[in-house]
């Protein structure tokens, strides 16, 4: 059986009715990384790790919401810092490109807290993922720079040319959703990135178009994912199943 990982999920917003399906409807499925939100999504992160021992939590701040107060931040920290060695990477964590779009907002306040995430990545030597895209991107790979951080994994990725190439310089790994299947500038994405530096996920409960248009997103659609990477590849689909699945494994320490 070809195995898959799902390196970015966010289990705690599914309904609880749906999330028994999602960690065991596929036996395929080895792993899964269950990335937070908030301080509560991080506590129920953990609980799913305890009950299921396919989930590896991470635990972060998504950013696209807005600045959490000075207070709550050291709250997070905190119960981050007791619950170190249950997380298996810190995340999702980044910068809000979406809510900037909606309208002015203190990039400033979420570039010191993002530092803050990448601080600690590097004292705890995990990895470390990120929700970074288009012009937010180079900004991120400044700080990843500065702390030498080379554990990155920067999940549904969009950028120009000269930010996928100071990724992959740099080492950096980036994860493809199923909207591979129906999205030129994903697909032209996966034909540039090495497949060494590769992994999938599906950023459910986030629904996709195309051929999952409706449907409640799975770990399952991974599977047309790599088919989809295959043959924008080239290469057979056994040997990418084994390629992102070795990739996930090393990467997480799995």
């Amino acid at each position: 059986m070809n195995s898959i990982i799902d390196v970015h999920i966010h289990l705690d917003h599914y309904h609880e009715q749906d999330i028994e399906d999602i960690v065991n409807g596929d036996r395929a499925l080895e792993a899964l990384i269950g990335v937070s939100y908030d301080l509560a999504s991080c506590i129920q992160n953990l609980t799913f790790s305890r009950k299921y021992h396919k989930v590896k939590p991470a635990f972060g701040w998504h950013p696209e919401q807005p600045l959490q107060s000075d207070h709550d931040f050291s709250q997070l920290l905190d119960w981050m810092t007791l619950n170190e060695q249950e997380m298996i990477a810190i995340g999702e964590v980044g910068l809000p490109y979406y809510l900037r779009k909606e309208g002015k907002i203190p990039l400033k306040g979420y570039l010191d807290r993002l530092e803050a995430f990448i601080r600690l990545a590097d004292k705890w030597q995990k990895p470390i993922i990120l929700h970074a895209i288009y012009d937010d991107a180079p900004l991120v790979c400044n700080l990843l720079e500065k702390y030498s951080i080379k554990r990155a994994h920067f999940h549904w990725f969009k950028g120009d040319q000269q930010t996928v190439a100071r990724f992959i310089q740099n080492d950096y790994f980036i994860s493809i959703t199923p909207d591979v299947l129906y999205e030129e500038e994903i697909q032209q994405l996966v034909h540039q990135y090495p497949l060494e530096r590769m992994m999938t996920e599906t950023d459910g409960p986030w629904q996709f178009e195309g051929p999952f248009r409706g449907q409640l997103t799975h770990p399952t659609m991974i599977h047309l994912s790599i088919k989809k990477i295959a043959e924008i590849k080239k290469r057979s689909i056994e040997e990418v199943y084994y390629q992102l699945h070795t990739n996930a494994k090393n990467f997480y320490q799995l």
